[in-house]
């Protein structure tokens, strides 16, 4: 973050001071003096004086010299309870809804008042701030992006999917004057919700990956969803201020939006119109995706470290920003061949003593990402034992039938040896889907819970099975990868708010 001033800090939110000496440093250029409340008792001039330096956070087990801990009302704890750890532990101020006994600045809204401070930043910065969005591969997207980005200068990015309206701002304030790309994911839940992240972080890049079923429930259909996902192009420069919209050729909604933006539009994928296009597409013994790198500088070719032939569309993607941001094709190459998985249970693989490979991609599910994994599945599993563990996908609405039974089916369609579904009614539909399929009988198998299906894979697999874990979040299936591997969960939550 970039050193401020709390009376800084509360004239860009436009807050209260609180428990801070009247004698700070002026505003920034532009910004309204800050009002100042009555002392809080116990508050430390000290305090008030130093600059926040330090890093903005969520959770006071987090807070150091310089922090700025911001409270949270969570789903579980109320952050305003733990202002005075945080300020222990060296937070220089709380940013508060209500006096905490220490020094605070006071909102009515502190997510509006994070967005403020995340706009002031990125304005005073001036960084390229390169955004993305999509139905899914927007975390390995960004990962692969930053990657790349890294190689031409100082990069932040967001840990995880810190992708909505409290995690994007927390990425942005990671930025610092060093700092010559924020590279950052947008969700969405409903119309406007892109737009709003925009105006917090105005991108000069913007990417669009597809447009899928993931929150179709939500949005009430594809053609809603393009909408939401076309605010960011919309958000764009035009060109002649070096607006730059990256969209995927091979998805008809996302190329349509070419229409919607004034910013000049490069295509990507496999089509032959793209300028950043991938030929010869393949998959290596062991599932890693193969292929040549065609670009507007050269050609050469790219074998990823990653699973899956998905990837290659979120590499061409990656790649298209680096080359619009001055990287030679060579040079993607060569970043894409060495680049990893920097976000948890996405594709991650365990290799086990035992001769049995775990696939932990339980962080989140959809049917695009689902249909993806099982095919990765498969071509990792090429003359061995392949389960496919599945859970529900979440906000379906009215498809979630259907795209429950089609994921059961599915995986009898591209021989999965082993299918266990796991959890209520949707887990359900997916066996029913298996069976209904084909002559299936003991290779589909539903389970009540996590704990049932990890009894059960203790109890059956083999050296060189390899196991698919996959499910929305709120399935809790990373739970069965855990154990299979292992690992403990970090209990953080990515892209959530730790309320502490």
């Amino acid at each position: 973050m970039i050193p401020l001033s709390v009376a800084e800090l509360a004239a860009i939110v436009r807050g209260t001071l609180h428990g801070i000496p009247e004698n700070e440093p002026p505003p920034p250029d532009g910004a309204p003096p800050a009002r100042t409340g009555p002392a809080d008792s116990g508050a430390s001039g000290a305090a008030g004086m130093r600059p926040v330096s330090g890093p903005v956070v969520t959770d006071s087990r987090q807070a150091g010299p310089g922090s700025l801990f911001v409270a949270f009302r969570g789903e579980h704890a109320d952050g305003h309870d733990y202002a005075g750890r945080a300020v222990a532990a060296g937070a220089v101020a709380v940013l508060a809804t209500r006096p905490v006994g220490v020094p605070a600045i006071l909102v009515e809204d502190v997510t509006r008042a994070l967005g403020d401070l995340a706009r002031y930043t990125v304005e005073k910065l001036g960084t390229t701030v390169v955004a993305l969005t999509g139905s899914s591969g927007k975390t390995s997207t960004k990962d692969l992006i930053a990657q790349l980005l890294q190689r031409l200068g100082p990069t932040v990015w967001p840990p995880g999917s810190f992708n909505n309206e409290i995690g994007l701002p927390l990425t942005a304030l990671r930025a610092d004057e060093a700092t010559r790309h924020l590279v950052l994911e947008m969700g969405a839940r409903g119309i406007g919700h892109i737009r709003y992240l925009t105006s917090l972080t105005p991108p000069r890049i913007g990417v669009v990956l597809n447009v899928g079923t993931a929150h179709i429930g939500e949005f009430g259909g594809r053609e809603a969803i393009a909408r939401a996902k076309g605010e960011l192009v919309e958000a764009l420069p035009p060109a002649e201020r070096g607006g730059i919209a990256v969209l995927n050729a091979d998805d008809p909604l996302v190329r349509a939006m070419a229409a919607r933006t004034a910013a000049r539009v490069v295509l990507f994928g496999e089509s032959p119109e793209a300028a950043i296009r991938a030929e010869d597409v393949r998959l290596t013994d062991d599932g890693r995706p193969a292929f040549t790198l065609n670009t507007p500088s050269g050609r050469t070719g790219v074998t990823m470290r990653l699973y899956g032939e998905h990837h290659v569309s979120n590499a061409l993607a990656a790649a298209a920003v680096a080359h619009e941001l001055g990287m030679s094709a060579e040079a993607i190459a060569e970043a894409l061949s060495s680049a990893s998985s920097l976000s948890r249970w996405r594709m991650e693989v365990t290799e086990r003593a035992d001769g049995v490979t775990i696939v932990n991609d339980a962080y989140n599910a959809n049917p695009d990402s689902v249909r993806a994994a099982l095919r990765a599945l498969v071509a990792m599993g090429k003359g061995r034992r392949t389960w496919a563990v599945l859970g529900e996908m979440a906000e379906l609405g009215d498809e979630a039938f259907a795209e429950h039974d089609a994921v059961g089916r599915l995986a009898v369609r591209l021989n999965v040896s082993k299918l266990v579904s796991v959890g209520g009614r949707p887990a359900a539909w997916i066996d029913m889907g298996a069976r209904n399929e084909g002559s299936w009988g003991e290779e589909s198998v539903h389970v009540s819970d996590a704990a049932a299906a990890i009894g059960l894979l203790r109890a059956e697999l083999r050296p060189g099975d390899v196991v698919l874990v996959k499910a929305s979040r709120a399935a809790g299936l990373e739970q069965v990868a855990l154990a299979l591997t292992g690992g403990v969960p970090d209990g953080t939550g990515e892209g959530g708010v730790a309320a502490r």
